[in-house]
């Protein structure tokens, strides 16, 4: 089973089985940083699938190095997460040699050998302009398979995958410029008369063409959440809806306070 640290995250479940962790805001002004205006309601969501395949080495298993394994954060349609994740951080068991590996670009992942199971640290460094608080995920390696029944497979992995969504309230205009067109992103539909800074740089779609799983060497065992990302899209959807009625709501609330005109006097009273 997958956890999350609490404390700077919001975890809300939908009743999908996956978790929506909304990043709470800096008490910080963007502005006195350096970056870019925040936008209200500008609601991003990124959906990330994180976890470890691992192979049994049969034959050249040793008693120290029974599995090659792989733990990672990917995007959940396996594009790249660089424009929003600036790098990721996993913490090992403390036998492995320099067991705090920092991996800075994507693809986020790294391979190991070992023979016994343990919890995985994931820590998700944003870019400033996104988040200045980092994001602390714990995953399980697994080795064996729950059917112990007969010899290991070498050709069939045990896969472990979790899926969540990570919302980033109120986003800057920066971060937004970046993203609005970034298809492992949900953005917000803005208004009609909303312009971005000439001063935000668009994205460069070739940096993140490096970066995506789609072609990766281990692809063909990922799993599936095309079914989960309908349902966050939706979810994201009613976000919007939410978010729109808020801000309708004060503009009512707005105009009952400002003083009404009074009627003329009817000449007849």
């Amino acid at each position: 089973m997958s956890s999350r640290k609490q404390g700077d995250i919001q975890p809300e479940d939908g009743g999908t089985g996956f978790k929506r962790i909304k990043i709470t805001k800096s008490s910080e002004d963007p502005e006195k940083k350096g970056l870019s205006r925040r936008l209200k309601d500008a609601e991003i969501s990124l959906p990330i699938v994180y976890g470890t395949i691992a192979f049994y080495l049969g034959r050249k298993a040793s008693e120290s190095q029974s599995h090659k394994w792989t733990v990672y954060v990917r995007g959940a349609t396996n594009e790249d997460l660089g424009a929003v994740i600036k790098r990721v951080v996993f913490q090992l068991h403390p036998s492995f040699n320099n067991p705090t590996r920092v991996v800075e670009a994507p693809p986020f992942e790294l391979t190991e050998c070992g023979w016994g199971e343990f919890e995985i640290a994931i820590s998700l460094v944003f870019h400033p302009d996104v988040c200045d608080k980092q994001l602390d995920l714990y995953h399980h390696l697994k080795l064996y398979p729950e059917d112990e029944s007969g010899p290991q497979s070498t050709k069939k992995p045990v896969v472990v995958e979790s899926y969540d969504e990570i919302v980033f309230p109120d986003s800057s205009e920066s971060f937004y410029a970046r993203v609005q067109n970034h298809p492992a992103v949900i953005v917000p539909r803005m208004s009609a008369g909303f312009n971005i800074s000439a001063s935000v740089p668009p994205e460069n779609s070739n940096e993140r063409e490096r970066g995506d799983t789609k072609d990766h060497p281990l692809s063909q065992w990922f799993l599936n959440f095309s079914e989960a990302d309908e349902l966050l899209k939706l979810a994201a959807a009613r976000q919007q809806v939410q978010a729109h009625i808020i801000k309708l709501r004060r503009q009512l609330s707005v105009m009952d306070g400002m003083p009404q005109l009074s009627k003329p006097a009817s000449a007849y009273e």
